[in-house]
């Protein structure tokens, strides 16, 4: 068996993201642009049910799957969605002296993954997520 294509082009896919993102966003460096989508993709994480974090982890590139599951405890209890502005809050309280996340960095994110990972596909992957899930994104 060759090594998926997928894994052999991680990393050039990865920056291509995060490129596509950091103009999306109107940030300066893929630094910036990295702990925002972390921030972004943890504070999403920490809501899910743990079905659901394997659910969109599983239609992830394999970098950015990386990044949604490290560190995860699936026996943790989920917390709940709340506000769009309690959502940005959490975002920005990773790294707080050093994040840059714009305030619509959510929606930045969603919008940049709907493009990467086609809009039909972003589209049934919320769809097997509870409907505050996809709320979420919408930020």
């Amino acid at each position: 068996m060759t090594v998926p294509m997928e894994l052999r082009q991680a990393q050039v896919e990865f920056d291509r993201f995060l490129v596509a993102l950091r103009d999306h966003a109107m940030l300066q460096t893929t630094n910036q642009t990295y702990t925002m989508l972390e921030a972004v993709l943890l504070a999403f994480r920490r809501r899910l049910l743990p079905r659901e974090v394997m659910v969109f982890a599983d239609a992830l590139p394999p970098i950015l799957r990386a990044i949604f599951v490290k560190g995860w405890d699936p026996s943790g209890e989920a917390i709940p969605f709340l506000t769009p502005a309690d959502h940005q809050k959490d975002v920005m309280a990773l790294r707080p002296d050093h994040n840059l996340s714009t305030p619509t960095a959510i929606r930045d994110v969603g919008e940049t993954l709907r493009t990467h990972l086609g809009a039909q596909s972003f589209a049934a992957l919320l769809a097997e997520l509870r409907p505050q899930a996809r709320e979420f994104w919408q930020g």
